[in-house]
């Protein structure tokens, strides 16, 4: 499912060009920007899915390396560390991945 079916494309440019630079991705912002906290709880669960690359109904760290090319197949690489305090900041419970509960969590009023 191509996130432009659930958020506005103009959103996706504007927030994948904020962090452009490596060490610059700042994941509340960048979910911020992309306005899904004004979606629906499905939306955010397709978003979720959508991120969830090998349907394990979890995103794992590895997963988390490649979010911005699951908005723009051009967009980098987040760095290990970026990836790490994502992981960190998400990771509700503490078992190095987040799940669909945490994602809902950090995402919807």
């Amino acid at each position: 499912m191509a996130m432009s079916s659930i958020l506005n494309a103009d959103d996706i440019k504007k927030a994948l060009d904020a962090f452009a630079a490596a060490e610059s991705f700042d994941h509340k912002k960048f979910f911020d920007m992309l306005g899904l906290k004004s979606k629906s709880s499905d939306d955010v669960k397709k978003v979720f899915t959508a991120l969830d690359a090998d349907n394990s109904g979890f995103i794992e760290e590895e997963e988390l390396k490649f979010v911005l090319k699951s908005f723009s197949k051009n967009a980098r690489d987040l760095t290990d560390k970026e990836t790490k305090a994502f992981i960190k900041a998400a990771d509700m419970d503490g078992d190095g991945k987040i799940g669909i509960e945490e994602h809902l969590a950090e995402n919807v009023r």
